[in-house]
């Protein structure tokens, strides 16, 4: 908004915004599954490029297949059809799910054997070879970049296999421990907040031209539970303490690249991440801390800490 103008980036989601995000531009309510009311959305907003961030992530769609299946894939095929009827640009992104358990592990390339095993990854592959079909055959401006798990101060975790480096920094203010879901050896590609959204945006003003490929890897960072525990400690109490309980989530995360080549990205659209482990240690507690400073001592599950950070969670985008 502060580039485009916010008059002309419109919000949407299918809960209620805050009031910071009502005061900041329009937003606009948008189910992903009515095709009818988008278009209405695109017709009257004259919109010419669509942000697609609606999915169902990695457990949640282990526990919900049927949702998961809805989402990702009807409301994919809408957006994608919505940006064939009306010349839209379409960036949606896709993920490290969508590589598989007989997926290279380390410097996972861009072309590679891609048999995921979770909903979440089986949607995700479908969406980039429909999205690349589209391009294809219908000179639809697709574009998709496969995020590893991305960390951010803004909203709670929302039911991705990654979400203990989130749940992680909330814990060790609120207690000072934490029990992780997944091994303490267990290491995943990672990306700050700021450097998706930088990214994003870089792949989505990109030229046509500039673009050898439809779907892009992007790696920032990588770690194990222990190494970002160790890194706590450092930074904000030796005290720290870390337990170890692997639940369904670690059989996912076991499926999934160690790295991620992302050599195409920097070359096409200049994918150049700025925040490592540290500096992302650093930032979240610098952001989380005072919140948790200014809270009472939790008592149950659910702070007023909690709360507050739940009503930050960001809205989907669409972008004219």
């Amino acid at each position: 908004r502060a580039k485009f103008g916010s008059e002309n980036v419109i919000a949407s989601d299918i809960k209620k915004p805050n009031i910071e995000q009502r005061s900041t531009g329009p937003f606009v309510y948008a189910d992903v599954l009515n095709y009818r009311a988008l278009e209405q959305i695109v017709v009257d907003y004259g919109i010419d490029w669509v942000v697609h961030f609606s999915a169902i992530l990695s457990a949640a769609g282990e526990r919900n297949p049927s949702l998961g299946l809805n989402v990702n894939i009807t409301g994919f095929q809408n957006v994608l059809d919505l940006a064939k009827a009306h010349n839209l640009r379409l960036l949606s992104p896709s993920t490290m799910g969508a590589f598989g358990p007989t997926t290279p592990k380390d410097a996972t390339p861009d072309l590679t054997i891609m048999r995921p095993n979770t909903i979440y990854g089986i949607t995700k592959v479908h969406m980039e070879l429909l999205g690349e079909y589209y391009q294809e055959k219908f000179n639809v401006d697709f574009r998709s970049l496969r995020y590893p798990g991305i960390i951010s101060a803004d909203s709670p975790p929302g039911g991705g296999t990654t979400d203990y480096a989130v749940d992680i920094f909330h814990e060790a203010l609120k207690h000072n421990r934490y029990e992780s879901f997944l091994t303490a050896d267990t290491r995943l590609p990672m990306a700050y907040i700021d450097d998706c959204i930088v990214g994003t945006m870089q792949l989505l003003e990109t030229p046509q031209e500039a673009l050898t490929q439809r779907v892009y890897n992007v790696h920032a960072c990588d770690f194990s539970p222990a190494e970002l525990a160790s890194e706590i400690r450092r930074q904000h109490s030796a005290a720290f303490d870390i337990a170890y309980r692997p639940d369904f989530r670690q059989a996912i995360a076991d499926t999934w690249p160690r790295t991620m080549a992302d050599d195409a990205a920097r070359r096409d659209w200049g994918w150049n991440p700025l925040f490592g482990t540290a500096d992302i240690v650093r930032v979240m507690l610098d952001k989380l801390g005072p919140v948790y400073a200014a809270a009472p001592l939790a008592t149950t599950e659910t702070t007023n800490a909690d709360a507050l950070l739940a009503e930050e969670m960001p809205a989907a985008v669409v972008a004219s």
